[in-house]
C-alpha cells in the first residue's frame, strides 16, 4: 500500500503512529518519500499514484474513507484569511471552497504559514474554522482518510487502532517540530490541541452540510 503524506504540523500524532504501524520497509521508505501539501496529495490520490490518504473533505465526496479526519470545533489557527484583494492558496483545496461558502473575500492561507502568521499577528486574520462554528454551531472537517477500494478495509483497521490508544508525542519531537516551524513548543501543543480526528455523527452532519453548500457555489 502506497500511502501519500501531508507535510503539516496538525497531522503530527497521526504520522508518529503511521512510523510503528508501516513496518514494512518497502510501504514506510513510500510514504516517508511522499511528503506534500494538501492539493498535490488530492491529485495523486485520483490518479491513483497513492493508494490511501488523508485528503482534502471537499475532494472525497464518492470516496470510501474511514471514521478518521481533521476536524476542529471552533478556532483552528492554521486556516485563515487575511484582509486584501481575494487570493487562494495553492495548497489548499477545502478552504478555499470554505471562504466562497463563507461568502468571504480575501487571502486564504492554511498550514504551518498560517500559524506563524496568526502568532506574529494576532488578531490581523479571520479564522475560518470559528466562522463556520459561529454561524454553523458546528465543527468543521477539513480532511479525511480515505482509500481505493481494495485498501479501504485496512485503512478502516489501521483508525481503530489509532484511536484506541491515543499517540502522546515526545517532548523532544515537539521541541524538533516547533524549531523547524520557528514557533515554541508550547505554541505547538496549544494548536494541535484545537484538533481532533474522531468524526462523529457532529462532524459528519457539518460535512454534509459543507459539500452541499461547497457543490452550489462552484
Amino acid at each position: 500500500m502506497i500511502f501519500g503524506k501531508i507535510e503539516y504540523l496538525n497531522l503530527l500524532p497521526f504520522h508518529l503512529f503511521l512510523k510503528r504501524y508501516l513496518r514494512n520497509s518497502v510501504e514506510k521508505k513510500a510514504w516517508l518519500k511522499r511528503g506534500s501539501v494538501p492539493s498535490d496529495i488530492n491529485r495523486a490520490f485520483r490518479a491513483r499514484r497513492i493508494d490511501a490518504a488523508v485528503i482534502s473533505s471537499v475532494k472525497s465526496r464518492g470516496c470510501r474513507c474511514s471514521d478518521f479526519g481533521i476536524a476542529a470545533d471552533g478556532e483552528v489557527q492554521s486556516v485563515l484569511l487575511l484582509p486584501g484583494a481575494p487570493r487562494r492558496d495553492r495548497e489548499s483545496d477545502t478552504s478555499n471552497a470554505l471562504a466562497k461558502v463563507l461568502g468571504v473575500e480575501g487571502e486564504v492561507i492554511i498550514g504551518d504559514k498560517a500559524l506563524r502568521y496568526r502568532i506574529e499577528h494576532p488578531g490581523a486574520a479571520l479564522d475560518l474554522a470559528a466562522l463556520w462554528k459561529e454561524r454553523e454551531g458546528l465543527p468543521f472537517v477539513f480532511a479525511r482518510l480515505c482509500a481505493h477500494p481494495r485498501h479501504i478495509g485496512r485503512i478502516r483497521r489501521l483508525t481503530r487502532l489509532f484511536f484506541a490508544k491515543p499517540t502522546r508525542i515526545p517532548y523532544r519531537v515537539l521541541r524538533a517540530e516547533a524549531r523547524k516551524r520557528g514557533i515554541t513548543p508550547e505554541q505547538l501543543q496549544t494548536y494541535l490541541e484545537r484538533i481532533h480526528y474522531r468524526l462523529g455523527w457532529r462532524e459528519k452532519r457539518a460535512l454534509k452540510r459543507f459539500l452541499r453548500r461547497a457543490a452550489a457555489v462552484r
